[in-house]
């Protein structure tokens, strides 16, 4: 975008400046000699026809210079931000040895659009000195017939170099003008991606005692058309209820938080929200509806009391610290230097991770959403501020239907419903006394896990 902007504003300037000069050297030209300014007019042709064959030549040089000026900034970028990963792995050598490929690659392109675009100068001084040479010729036929004198052909000789600088000016232009555009096509690679599509639906009607209750009806889904992760599945969720799915890592557990946030759509059945298909209200009516905790904590940079309050509108002091205390925030944010107003930065890196994790519930107890989604909610929070949270959700659960991703399954032992997934299917859903009755899958993976932590 700098690239763009700063270009734009040199063209412009330039391009004005020279359109004036060429146009007020042109009547200066005309006062001496028409004749002779024809001449030196008949030598534009030639200058515009070398700039768009080394423009058209060089586009694509320009292009692979840019993409791989991208590729090399994106891995200085990556190994400064993981640069205690690299040493810690000891792979120095190799990190350097992948930059030297990639600024290799980078340095083979920029050297051929440097040089395609390097010949543009002389080009133009070429062509400036052909018409500088015709005007010497001319001019000599002209004093010797009588028509123009010596000082005549002296001042245009000199006009005619005032008429060609701005022109060679414009046509190395040109050669910034083409870095640009190779600029401009990957940004535009962005803004032309196609926007998520959504629907205005018609007023919906909700069917009758429905409320907030979620149907999986016969869903199918995949994230690539040739391999279908979910067949055929079926849940039932009751309002208020408390739902807990497990199962091992690729099972399917984040895929049905997407599918009811509607990031991903079903490619078969249906997933009623209230009686209501889901596909047939608004992707913002149905987020709305929800609040989420995810396993990656996101702080946007700014105060701590903004980054509590991003989830809703017109939020007073007093809301945001009683959203503070529910989450058991309060305590350590007060012992900040600045309180509510410390600033985060960007990777919220100038608080531990743990206190991180009770912002972002904070954020969603303050969004007093309808439907919770907790996604690994308390994974890097230490014992005693697991327990805590655990009494601040139980409040915050108590009339709202939540769904809750956990692999420690000491945390979900009074869920209303787990939902045991194995392959994008549920295998086994119950209470969990229900299930551990069974002695199935579930059974066998809570055994396991408890057999570790007594061995600890």
């Amino acid at each position: 975008m700098d690239n763009i902007a700063n270009t734009l504003q040199q063209a412009l300037t330039q391009a004005i400046t020279a359109i004036v000069q060429i146009v007020g050297v042109l009547i200066m030209m005309l006062t001496i000699s028409w004749q002779m300014t024809l001449i030196v007019v008949a030598t534009v042709p030639l200058s515009v026809l070398l700039v768009a064959i080394v423009a058209s030549r060089s586009q694509k040089y320009f292009s692979a210079q840019q993409k791989n000026l991208g590729v090399l900034n994106d891995h200085v970028e990556e190994t400064f931000g993981g640069h205690t990963v690299v040493k810690a792995f000891g792979q120095e050598k190799k990190t350097l040895g992948k930059f030297d490929v990639v600024n290799k690659d980078y340095y083979v392109a920029a050297k051929k659009a440097q040089f395609i675009s390097g010949i543009m100068m002389p080009l133009m001084q070429f062509v400036g000195n052909l018409g500088y040479v015709a005007v010497c010729v001319g001019g000599g036929i002209f004093v010797t017939n009588g028509t123009l004198t010596v000082g005549n052909i002296q001042a245009f000789t000199q006009y005619v170099q005032l008429f060609s600088q701005p022109i060679s000016s414009v046509a190395n232009i040109s050669n910034v003008i083409q870095s640009t555009m190779a600029s401009a096509e990957r940004i535009f690679e962005v803004l032309d991606e196609k926007e998520e599509e959504d629907i205005i639906p018609e007023k919906i009607e909700r069917r009758a005692g429905e409320s907030d209750r979620i149907v999986f009806d016969h869903v199918k889904f995949g994230y690539t058309p040739d391999k279908p992760l979910m067949h055929d599945l079926n849940i039932d969720v009751k309002e208020g209820q408390m739902v807990a799915i497990v199962g091992p890592t690729g099972a399917g557990k984040t895929t049905i938080i997407n599918l009811l946030m509607r990031f991903y759509d079903v490619e078969g059945g249906g997933i009623r929200l209230g009686g209501v298909d889901t596909r047939d209200m608004t992707k913002n009516d149905v987020r709305a509806k929800f609040g989420m905790v995810l396993q990656d904590t996101w702080l946007f940079n700014g105060t701590i009391a903004e980054n509590i309050a991003y989830g809703r509108d017109n939020v007073t002091t007093e809301e945001v610290i009683a959203a503070a205390e529910a989450a058991y925030a309060d305590e350590f944010i007060r012992r900040l230097p600045d309180g509510y107003d410390t600033i985060l930065n960007e990777e919220g890196s100038n608080i531990s991770q743990g206190q991180k994790q009770l912002l972002t519930i904070a954020r969603a107890i303050l969004s007093d959403p309808s439907i919770l989604i907790l996604d690994e909610a308390t994974s890097s929070v230490d014992t005693r501020t697991e327990l805590n949270i655990q009494l601040a959700m139980g409040n915050l659960m108590e009339g709202r239907t939540s769904f809750v991703i956990a692999h420690r399954l000491s945390t979900i032992r009074d869920a209303d419903l787990i939902l045991v997934m194995n392959h994008g299917n549920v295998i086994e859903q119950g209470t969990h006394k229900e299930l551990l009755a069974e002695n199935g899958f579930y059974a066998d993976l809570y055994n396991s896990q408890f057999a570790n932590d007594q061995a600890v």
